[in-house]
């Protein structure tokens, strides 16, 4: 009887023994994870834009080229701009400041959505998930940049539609998609498919991604592709070397409403200053 409680108590102590050297080795991996993905964050891009208000014309070529990119309803503008004009005549100065999607660090459109259908990725883009969206616009009250639109009606409805803008002269909007082998629109990007719907449905919001589907196949966002002055850089604040950060550091920027502690990643440089510019033809 006394043998057998022996080994009995050797049996149990090296349950205890590998028990606790488990629950150790459990400790140690779930410590290295950790410190693993902590790692990998700290690699993750962060991504932001600078524009270059010297260089900028105000043409609205990333206006147009965001809503062929994104497929962008004709009442929606995910790149707008601000214009205004000051002075009296002949002392005139018009300013013109480009707008997009901010996708500040500290985005109060991802802390007032109730079902987390706003979000931020690692590399610092705002997105947004239709399938989690409810529509309740709360996102869109709570941006103090008022770049979030609304779908509340069918998209594209003037392309849908069967009527003619001018009896027996012009075509409808739907013989012309059908005309051009159209999808919707005349022009349908199916790339945007990569991350969102190609056109967002009715009930829902969006707004600029940083053409994050472009992104995520090392390409620059289209709006910055488009710009035929250059005056839109993109690129990692991470990196030192970055274009951005050579720009961020040469000049002195400002950002919109940055006192509100959004921490916005769109940066204004310089200004426009016609003396800057050549505004002579030259001479025979």
């Amino acid at each position: 009887m006394k043998e057998t409680n022996t080994k009995s108590d050797q049996h149990g102590r090296r349950n205890f023994v590998l028990s606790g050297l488990f629950g150790l080795l459990t400790l140690v991996t779930a410590t290295v994870s950790k410190a693993s993905n902590g790692l990998k964050k700290a690699k993750e891009k962060k991504y932001a834009m600078v524009i270059d208000l010297l260089n900028c014309t105000g043409c609205g070529a990333c206006d147009l080229a965001c809503k062929n990119e994104n497929n962008v309803p004709e009442n929606f503008f995910w790149a707008s701009h601000i214009t205004e004009t000051k002075g009296i005549f002949p002392n005139v100065r018009y300013e013109h400041m480009p707008t997009l999607c901010n996708h500040c660090e500290n985005a109060p459109c991802v802390a007032a959505c109730p079902t987390r259908a706003m979000y931020k990725q690692d590399n610092n883009i705002t997105m947004h998930d239709p399938d989690k969206c409810i529509g309740c616009k709360t996102c869109a009250m709570a941006c103090p940049y008022n770049v979030i639109s609304y779908n509340d009606s069918s998209v594209h409805e003037s392309w849908k539609k069967g009527k003619e803008l001018i009896k027996n002269c012009t075509s409808t909007g739907k013989d012309v998609v059908r005309k051009v082998g159209g999808n919707v629109i005349p022009f349908y990007n199916k790339d945007r498919e990569a991350s969102l719907p190609g056109i967002r449905p009715k009930g829902v919001v969006e707004k600029c991604t940083f053409c994050d589907h472009r992104v995520s196949n090392g390409q620059l966002p289209y709006c910055v592709m488009a710009c035929p002055c250059n005056a839109r850089i993109f690129g990692d604040l991470k990196n030192p070397q970055s274009e951005v950060n050579k720009l961020l550091r040469k000049f002195r920027p400002i950002r919109l409403k940055e006192n509100l502690g959004t921490n916005p990643s769109v940066y204004y440089i310089r200004d426009f200053n016609p003396s800057h510019h050549i505004t002579t033809k030259g001479e025979i």
